[in-house]
């Protein structure tokens, strides 16, 4: 199992600057009108609903704002107008990109990816063309924070995990896709509480690449982000925490 990709994590820490800025309101905003549109606006009873609600209050996001994006969602009103698409391509050396958009309109976000692409050194791909490298997974993670990694490991592999993994302070549990909901309800039966819950797309095996490569397939998956229509960009390169740091830092070529 390869560990989730460091990229989520830099984006996830950077959540609460771009909230400032309003830009993750409207993504979450589309997420929420997108899992009520296909689930209703149950909360209790639509997962996905239940984890983009969390997502957006773990963002800060107004309550009025997040009862505003259901009601959108159930009502099939604005969440008619939506659609997801996932696009595909590859990064510098290769790399395999893969990028998830809820979009209003399908021919102008794929003009803006194929640009972003065409600009950081990379090509649009086809339908199929990199998907087939990635896994689609739950993830939970747990605050690592007085608590016994191994214990955790042990609660979480009896409820159904597939793989465990302990790195940076938290504890990211990998499960099914059509499983997260039942190991994390597992999970809470034993006191065991989440700090977040997602799908995404796992590379199967990660690459490695040299260090431009490397920063330049991040300056692509940052432009990629900024997009208001994307959700997530996900790659398969094994980022090391010089290239993050130096990426961060502003200080290369």
């Amino acid at each position: 199992m390869s560990g989730h990709n460091k990229w989520s994590k830099i984006k996830r820490q950077k959540g609460i600057e771009d909230a400032k800025k309003g830009q993750i309101y409207t993504k979450l905003t589309k997420e929420i009108i997108m899992a009520a549109r296909e689930g209703g606006g149950d909360i209790e009873n639509n997962f996905k609903l239940k984890m983009a609600v969390q997502k957006a209050r773990d963002s800060s996001m107004p309550k009025d704002n997040i009862e505003r994006a259901v009601e959108r969602g159930a009502g099939g009103n604005e969440g008619a107008v939506l659609e997801e698409l996932t696009l595909e391509g590859y990064g510098p050396s290769g790399t395999a990109i893969l990028v998830d958009t809820i979009c209003d309109n399908r021919n102008r976000i794929v003009q803006e990816i194929r640009n972003i692409f065409n600009k950081q050194g990379g090509t649009m791909g086809s339908a199929g063309s990199v998907a087939w490298l990635f896994d689609k997974k739950g993830i939970i993670t747990v605050d690592a924070e007085g608590k016994d990694p191994d214990e955790i490991t042990l609660l979480a592999i009896d409820a159904g995990a597939e793989d465990v993994k302990v790195e940076d302070g938290s504890i990211e549990i990998y499960t099914k896709a059509n499983e997260l909901e039942m190991v994390k309800k597992a999970l809470e039966q034993k006191h065991i509480s989440a700090s977040s819950a997602e799908l995404a797309k796992i590379p199967k095996t990660s690459i490695d690449v040299e260090e431009k490569a490397a920063i330049q397939t991040l300056k692509l998956l940052d432009r990629m982000e900024e997009l208001d229509d994307v959700q997530k960009v996900y790659s398969n390169v094994n980022f090391t925490d010089k290239v993050i740091e130096k990426f961060e830092s502003g200080d290369y070529e």
